[in-house]
């Protein structure tokens, strides 16, 4: 993975997002698109996994449905993203080739 993508994970996912963990997705996956929507969709199901919303009468509050609202919808934009390792709309593959190059004919 190079340092582009990189940047654009981290971008995506949050700064404390472990690199190594990045790194062994992308050597899985080999698309930065797979790997954000891998790691958005486990934080998506590690909320769902809990209680949404719990409630200690005259204590505490704590409600996450926000927090899942907002996974969401970071996943459905990644849609619309072009990660450094794609091409945008309208642009062509460029493949390069290398040749040798030899003289035409022998010298004498």
């Amino acid at each position: 993975m190079d340092v582009a993508v990189r940047a654009w994970l981290l971008a995506q996912l949050g700064p404390t997002t472990d690199t190594s963990d990045l790194d062994a997705r992308y050597a899985r996956l080999t698309s930065a698109r797979a790997v954000a929507n891998e790691v958005l969709a486990e934080r998506r199901a590690q909320l769902l996994a809990e209680p949404l919303r719990m409630t200690v009468d005259g204590v505490v509050t704590i409600d996450q449905s926000n927090n899942l609202v907002g996974l969401e919808r970071q996943i459905t934009a990644l849609v619309d993203l072009v990660a450094p390792d794609e091409l945008a709309e309208g642009e062509e593959r460029t493949d390069l080739m290398t040749a040798p190059l030899l003289p035409a004919r022998r010298g004498r």
